[in-house]
């Protein structure tokens, strides 16, 4: 056959042996369908004569000896094979069995039933290698649809069998697979869910999440502009103070504890109404009570109405100071520029504020500086409210493209952030520093005054050392990053104690005036840097309510130091200032080593 096939194909360029050799081909095909019948009747004979043994159980009615006549025996055997022959042999392939779900399996002693035995079981094998398979009809499964893993669930999907109630493979009666009846098929109950799914953000959506981002931030810098615009007013104006009212250092330094109960007050509701009224309405109550101070404070009234004046300050300040470090310190990107950029908004007002107030210490009417604070003030709720819109801050920060935390379930918040130790040394920490940055600024004009002899222009002074503190939190974040900002603070106070020794034994105005600026530069970075390390340290679930906490302390820190200075001037004189510092700087290097350098609960 393979010879004809050969002589098929065979192209010979002579056209005239064309015939002769179709003739051959045809000679070969003949001569291999002869030989195939004679193969066939030779296995015919085989299996007949397989049948002659009377151990097989075929001829029930034949024993061992010859009382069967030859004759007789072929006839039984004759019978036999058409018998076996006409059998159906569609019935000798069980759908049933697992074998025929695939169409290219081939007949094999799979298919015969159990109950065959011995020589009858090896002779159906040979008759089945005879037949031809019947086709089988082929099934097409419908494609499944893709199954969305969410983030969390964790369970296995190789778990979910027997969906339909049908018995899997390796599970039927007997144990035997071959057995199984026929899979069904089921369509897949698990479908896509695309509600969930985050779609792909387009560039114009993209470009309006930034731009969203950009204009929430930019508000929260102008709240902290007007913030430093507050602190640095203090200073040039308290010497004037104390010569319109005829009041000592420790009368005047009542202003301070009343501030500091207003910060103290302000840290501990804030956690209350963040969780009642949201982030956007407490912004907007923080800037009404600060403008209310300024509106008590422009008549320049009795003393008493400047005390509640400047709590209703610290107060409106801290609700602000600590619901915009929780926003900062909550976002996902760029969270430590922002935080350097925020706070050198603070010195920017700090800086403008000496300038504006060195001014009216000599005017008629000094108490109208805070007719300008009470301007600033107003502007500053109008941007807030506009900005924010009296939303909680997930929903101002879906509107800038970050999805919302999980919200936090539980109603003692109080309780969960007084129990973290972490929070106390970032509290006391940010407590002094704000103290030390307070009193520099707003005592520096008194002890260059009366120290150094300066004038009415010393003022100056204060403005430059809150305009180096706007400077480092911005030109020194390269070299914090190279340092590392956790060793940075400690350098930074080291130099900040030995500019303070100077200004304490150098009896120079120049020297004084560049050592302060120095020492403002190098403090710039040190309250961005421990707000940005909080956020590391501290649960995510309570980040908000411990920013608030640590700012609100802090900000109480701007009132409690400039007092005590104000109670050891009184008594040992406004010298006293310098050696105040040091040890508050030394302070604060061992509180920074105290504070962990990871997070201990995530």
């Amino acid at each position: 056959m393979a010879l004809a096939g050969h002589i098929m194909y065979w192209n010979p360029k002579d056209e005239s042996l064309k015939p002769l050799v179709m003739q051959i081909y045809r000679t070969f095909i003949s001569i291999g369908f002869s030989c195939r019948g004679c193969l066939l009747d030779a296995l015919s004979t085989l299996d007949a004569m397989s049948l002659l043994n009377p151990s097989s159980g075929i001829l029930p009615a034949m024993t061992a000896d010859n009382s069967v006549s030859d004759a007789e025996r072929r006839a039984e055997i004759l019978r036999t094979l058409q018998d076996e022959r006409s059998l159906d042999k569609s019935s000798l392939y069980h759908l049933d069995s697992a074998v025929d779900l695939d169409t290219a399996a081939s007949a094999s002693s799979f298919d015969l039933p159990s109950v065959l035995k011995g020589n009858e079981r090896m002779r159906r094998r040979s008759e089945l290698s005879r037949v031809k398979a019947p086709a089988v009809e082929t099934i097409e499964l419908a494609p499944l649809p893709p199954i969305e893993e969410r983030a969390h669930e964790q369970a296995s999907v190789g778990h979910a069998t027997g969906i339909s109630g049908e018995p899997s493979l390796g599970k039927v009666a007997g144990g035997d697979p071959e057995l199984a009846p026929p899979l069904s098929y089921v369509p897949s109950t698990i479908t896509e869910d695309t509600s969930s799914a985050v779609g792909v953000i387009s560039h114009a959506q993209r470009a309006k999440y930034r731009l969203n981002s950009r204009i929430q931030f930019a508000a929260l810098c102008y709240c902290f502009f007007l913030e430093g615009w507050n602190d640095g007013s203090t200073g040039p104006l308290l010497p004037r103070i104390q010569r319109n009212y005829g009041i000592g250092f420790a009368i005047v330094s009542l202003l301070f504890v009343t501030n500091c109960i207003g910060f103290l007050s302000g840290a501990m509701m804030n956690v209350y109404l963040n969780h009642k009224f949201g982030f956007g309405k407490v912004l907007v109550i923080g800037s009404i009570f600060q403008l209310a101070a300024y509106v008590l404070l422009a008549p320049g009234g009795p003393f008493p109405i400047m005390c509640v004046a400047f709590s209703f300050a610290g107060f409106g300040i801290a609700l602000q100071n600590a619901q915009a470090n929780g926003f900062v310190g909550s976002l996902k990107e760029h969270a430590r520029t922002k935080f350097g950029f925020l706070h050198a908004s603070y010195g920017l007002g700090a800086l403008v504020a000496p300038l504006v107030a060195t001014y009216f210490s000599t005017a008629r009417h000094w108490s109208f500086h805070y007719l300008i604070s009470a301007c600033i003030a107003v502007s500053n709720t109008i941007v807030l409210s506009a900005v924010f819109r009296f939303k909680t801050q997930d929903d101002v920060m879906a509107e800038a493209g970050q999805a919302a935390e999980e919200p936090v379930t539980s109603d003692n918040l109080y309780h969960q952030i007084m129990r973290l130790k972490e929070v106390h040394y970032l509290a006391i920490f940010s407590l002094i520093y704000v103290g030390v940055e307070v009193s520099i600024g707003g005592w520096i004009v008194t002890f260059i005054e009366q120290e150094r002899g300066g004038g009415a222009s010393a003022g100056y002074i204060s403005s430059g050392f809150f305009g180096g503190l706007m400077l480092g939190r911005i030109i020194l974040m390269w070299l914090n990053r190279k340092i590392g900002e956790r060793w940075v603070i400690v350098l930074y106070a080291l130099i900040v104690i030995g500019l303070e020794v100077t200004v304490w034994v150098v009896p120079s105005l120049f020297e004084n005036a560049i050592a302060v600026s120095f020492i403002g530069l190098l403090m710039g970075p040190m309250y961005p840097i421990l707000m940005n390390h909080s956020t590391y340290i501290l649960p995510k679930w309570l980040l908000t309510g411990c920013l608030g906490y640590i700012a609100g302390v802090g900000q109480a820190g701007s009132a409690v130091l400039p007092f005590i200075t104000g109670l050891l001037s009184s008594k040992f004189g406004i010298a006293s200032l310098q050696p105040f510092i040091v040890s508050m700087m030394s302070t604060m290097i061992v509180l920074w080593a105290l504070v962990p350098k990871k997070r201990r609960i995530e």
